[in-house]
């Protein structure tokens, strides 16, 4: 697979990707009805060596989906990894266990899977939506998202005032989706007609016991 995208300016040439403290440097952005967002640019650094790889050795899967009685291909790749999948990078597998020892979740909120998106070009995208793990539930949970590649923003929106937010994530950046965001707010990764290059994203969740 070839690409090309613009690589980050504050990269280590041939350096491999290392995370950053989180402690004092996430910023918390509080929301409506007990909903949060946690901010922490250039969590990774030398994070385009890892896009690299990802784009290159992930067994990469594009879905399909039934919309308007037909089917339809989701307009991303994505690859899923479980619970005791070896992850396909071992810095991925350090950064579930930073976000495990920062957030200290209850065992049942553990961060334990990831989920990987590879957003192409501006045409790929995902809807709005609020992540299955926290709206078929009725407590709270998070979502941490690890991005690197090109920017693309995330569009966040209160389900009852419609009010959006927006976040470029790119280039090793990392947000936390916490509370009660995912049953009070939707989240959406919109096409757009920009020249954007591409870019993955890394979803760390937990998995709630039926």
């Amino acid at each position: 697979m070839t690409l090309a995208f613009q690589p980050s300016l504050f990269d280590e040439s041939g350096a491999e990707p290392r995370l950053q403290p989180l402690d004092s440097a996430v910023r918390r952005i509080t929301l409506d009805h007990g909903a949060w967002v946690d901010l922490r640019p250039a969590w990774m650094l030398n994070s385009d060596v890892l896009f690299e790889r990802l784009a290159q050795r992930v067994p990469w899967k594009a879905d399909k989906r039934e919309m308007y009685e037909r089917i339809v291909d989701v307009p991303r790749l994505v690859s899923w990894f479980g619970p005791e999948a070896l992850l396909p990078d071992p810095v991925l597998s350090r950064a579930k266990g930073d976000l495990n020892r920062y957030y200290r979740p209850r065992r049942e909120q553990g961060f334990a899977t990831a989920g990987l998106c590879f957003y192409r070009t501006g045409d790929d995208s995902v809807a709005w939506h609020g992540d299955r793990v926290g709206r078929t539930i009725d407590r709270d949970t998070m979502v941490a998202i690890l991005s690197v590649g090109e920017p693309r923003i995330l569009s966040l929106r209160s389900r009852e005032r419609g009010q959006t937010r927006r976040f470029p994530l790119g280039h090793g950046d990392l947000i936390v989706m916490g509370g009660s965001c995912q049953r009070t707010h939707e989240h959406a990764v919109l096409k757009t007609k920009k020249a954007v290059g591409p870019r993955i994203s890394v979803q760390f969740r937990p998995i709630w016991p039926e």
